[in-house]
């Protein structure tokens, strides 16, 4: 039986003990205005004061809910938030490709998870000079996204410290409430604010079967092969080659 306020703590601790170890300072995070971010924002507001926490939003030609969401949990848990707009960057980096639109739907959906996490770094350093001492960058994907393969390589898959990782989604949310996470974010459903599909469209596989199959439970076997089928095809994304002399 998962322990929420057990789980919260012992994060909670590894969190202060990496910090404390490494003499680092803050935290720069992400806030897609869902779930995961938050609930990572919470957690460290927790664990090193929600002063040394900085969130970002960064919209690109996504709607403006996501923001507004996210500036509900910011002011929630009180740390700093600043709106970072990539729609004109995004739009520039287009013009100076000179390919056909037809082939860009996956360039264009994945590039802009690389220029977020562009952004959070060149933040992280900003502000590591600004309040005198480091800051990292948290990931926010979750155990079931990562053993499908649902991030962008060079995107949301770089980060400096995961919270989260080990975490299905319903203990996310479990988690979630333990902190108080605002009910509409909390509960609000999966999407990457970029596709305009939500996270289970795109997957083509609901996130509970995804924990069903990871805890051994049983599901219809077109399920089971979609997500074995999804982890297999994603294995590039884990597993770097090498070539040693």
């Amino acid at each position: 039986m998962f322990d929420a306020k057990k789980e919260t703590e012992k994060i909670i601790d590894f969190i202060r003990d990496y910090y404390s170890k490494n003499n680092i300072k803050g935290v720069v995070i992400g806030i897609s205005g869902g779930k995961d971010s938050a609930v990572v924002a919470a957690l460290f507001s927790k664990a090193i004061g929600s002063e040394n926490v900085l969130g970002v939003t960064m919209p690109c030609n996504s709607k403006d809910e996501d923001r507004l969401d996210a500036k509900l949990i910011s002011d929630f848990y009180g740390f700093e938030l600043i709106n970072v707009d990539l729609s004109n960057m995004f739009k520039s980096f287009k013009e100076e490709i000179n390919i056909d639109e037809k082939y860009l739907l996956d360039s264009d959906i994945n590039i802009k998870p690389r220029i977020r996490m562009s952004t959070l770094y060149y933040l992280a350093a900003a502000y590591s000079k600004i309040k005198n001492g480091t800051y990292i960058v948290a990931g926010t994907s979750n155990k079931l996204e990562l053993y499908v393969g649902y991030f962008t390589k060079g995107g949301d898959s770089v980060s400096d410290i995961r919270v989260i990782s080990d975490l299905t989604v319903s203990e996310v949310i479990k988690i979630g409430e333990y902190l108080k996470v605002p009910e509409k974010v909390l509960y609000k459903t999966p999407s990457d604010g970029l596709s305009n599909l939500t996270d289970e469209e795109k997957l083509e596989v609901k996130y509970s079967d995804i924990e069903k199959y990871l805890n051994n439970e049983e599901i219809d076997e077109k399920i089971k092969e979609r997500i074995e089928y999804l982890h297999k095809i994603n294995q590039h994304k884990f597993n770097i080659p090498e070539y040693k002399k």
